[in-house]
């Protein structure tokens, strides 16, 4: 269950994070689409982050600098694509925009912007240097019933959401 409890605990940070920026920015306390307090694309690109940085510093035998360096590229790419797809696929499906980069000076479209990207890529290094380690202590410790109840939860959250989105 540690891939599940992952999950979990990045799209409630995620949640947390998005929340109090978009309340700090723009005077409202939201994240995403759903109901519960969890975004899951940060869900999903925390556990691709984590993956790539432990592909990279097991497979690679450059020196840290060289794959600090292919880790931020990686980083920049694969969540930006993330990124771009989570917009289409919600733009598409629920007929929403959340969020639109034509502001930004190096946009590509409304749903990927450089100055973006290079924060998640930023971000990917806090996410695996500071918060990874910390959660690392946290998520064997989560009981099973407690994985249980959040998936079901979750489960009911996607329903709720599909159905009230799509009316």
């Amino acid at each position: 269950m540690p891939i599940i409890n992952c999950f979990f605990i990045y799209s409630v940070l995620g949640f947390f994070f998005e929340a109090t920026y978009n309340l700090i920015t723009s005077n409202h306390f939201s994240s995403g689409i759903m109901y519960g307090p969890w975004t899951p694309i940060y869900g999903i690109g925390a556990i691709l982050t984590i993956q790539i940085h432990k592909f990279i510093f097991e497979k690679s035998n450059q020196n840290k600098f060289v794959k600090n360096l292919i880790f931020f590229i990686a980083i920049i790419i694969v969540l930006t694509i993330l990124e771009w797809l989570g917009g289409i696929l919600l733009e598409s499906i629920f007929h929403e925009t959340l969020w639109n980069y034509k502001n930004y000076k190096f946009h590509i479209g409304k749903f990927i912007a450089l100055e973006i990207s290079l924060s998640w890529a930023v971000l990917g290094f806090v996410l695996v240097y500071l918060i990874k380690p910390i959660v690392d202590k946290i998520e064997p410790k989560i009981p099973k019933i407690i994985n249980i109840i959040l998936i079901i939860f979750y489960v009911i959250d996607t329903v709720v959401t599909i159905i009230t989105k799509l009316k």
